[in-house]
């Protein structure tokens, strides 16, 4: 795996995300990777981002969804250019849909592994599905549909 996440190539304006901006210094700080034709990130969620005793909160669970998508997609974009994620002009995403079943209770304590495949990219639109493990099990299904951000809000 590259040791840059795709969010490291966020520009300024763009990395302020609570879930995936490395500026962001009280949010989840979610770092997404290649690996192979899927993407992964891996996250350790924290005590307190509890639901009940011993389960993570569905809302981190759906944030997390949420932000490995749109980072996937803006990677994936890329992909299909064919050139680097530092290359210009930049390509970056942002949620248009988000799906979200649950399907077992998500234990805390343990590391999760966030994966995803690229479904489609059609223009501006790239739709993936995701889904969350934890001990090996998967507790979470999803799917992001991200749209590319106009030129105009990337600066």
């Amino acid at each position: 795996m590259s040791p840059n996440a795709f969010q490291d190539f966020y520009p300024e304006s763009l990395a302020h995300c609570f879930g995936c901006g490395r500026l962001n210094g009280h949010g989840y700080q979610v770092k997404s990777y290649w690996d192979g034709d899927e993407s992964l990130c891996r996250f350790l969620p924290k005590p307190y981002h509890i639901a009940i005793p011993g389960y993570v909160y569905g809302g981190l669970l759906a944030s997390l969804i949420d932000c490995h998508g749109t980072g996937t997609a803006s990677a994936a974009a890329y992909r299909a250019e064919d050139r680097g994620m530092e290359s210009e002009p930049s390509l970056r995403f942002l949620t248009a849909s988000l799906h979200v079943d649950y399907h077992k209770p998500t234990p805390l304590g343990v590391e999760l592994e966030v994966r995803a495949r690229v479904k489609e990219i059609k223009g501006r639109k790239v739709v993936i599905e995701e889904w969350i493990t934890a001990n090996g099990i998967i507790t979470v299904r999803g799917e992001v549909v991200a749209v590319q951000v106009p030129d105009t809000l990337i600066g």
